[in-house]
Formats: structure tokens, C-alpha cells, sequence
């Protein structure tokens, strides 16, 4: 996949150097074609770029047209709950709550029991 877009930006930077010789007055099409193969290549705008150097985040506008954030970092990441008992050397933690019978749980307080002391 990565070496068709290649193949694609490659070739549309040559068909607008060809539409450049050619004499044409207005340069809206070569930078029309800059623009879509820069998106077929990278999934950014140019104008992603520039936001993207300047705030030192991965921002795109692909991404928010897929639901996303505008930039990668700004994305809640999802917390996994973990679920920690004392044993006899070390703490151990599992996915799911007291997969073997462990009544106390490390840093958690059952409702309405108060205060940790």
C-alpha cells in the first residue's frame, strides 16, 4: 500500500511539472494536484502540515472526517480498569475483579465503608 501512493505522488508531480511547461497562466491546478497528492500520500493537507510543524502534534483533516480529533495527541486515550491485590511478595493484578477469591483490593474502598485509614 505504501509503495502505490508513492507511485501515485510520483506521478502526479509529473503530470503537473508537464501542465507547468506548457505555458499555463494559472498555477491553481498544479497546486490542486500538489494538494490531492499530498493527502493520497501522507492523509494530510498541506495546510495539515504547516499546523502540524507548528503545534508539534499529528493533526489532520482526515482524521476528523473519519470522527476523530483534528490532531492524534488530543485523543482521550481509554483507561483500562486493573484490578490489584496484596499476595505475599507483591502486589498482583488482573483484568477482572478477584479471579481468585481476593477480598482486598489495593487502592480501592467499597461504598459506604468510609475513608481509607
Amino acid at each position: 500500500m505504501v509503495v502505490m501512493r508513492w507511485m501515485v505522488l510520483i506521478g502526479a508531480l509529473f503530470l503537473g511539472a508537464c501542465s507547468a511547461v506548457s505555458g499555463a497562466q494559472s498555477i491553481a491546478p498544479q497546486a490542486a494536484l500538489l494538494e490531492g497528492a499530498t493527502v493520497v500520500g501522507t492523509d494530510k493537507t498541506i495546510g495539515d502540515h504547516v499546523v502540524s510543524f507548528a503545534t508539534g502534534k499529528n493533526c489532520s483533516t482526515v482524521r476528523k472526517h473519519l470522527g476523530k480529533t483534528y490532531c492524534e495527541e488530543d485523543e482521550l486515550g481509554h483507561v483500562d480498569e486493573v484490578y490489584c491485590y496484596h499476595t505475599l511478595g507483591r502486589p498482583t493484578c488482573y483484568a477482572t475483579p478477584s479471579p481468585n477469591g481476593e477480598s482486598n483490593r489495593i487502592g480501592w474502598t467499597a461504598p459506604g465503608s468510609g475513608p481509607p485509614r
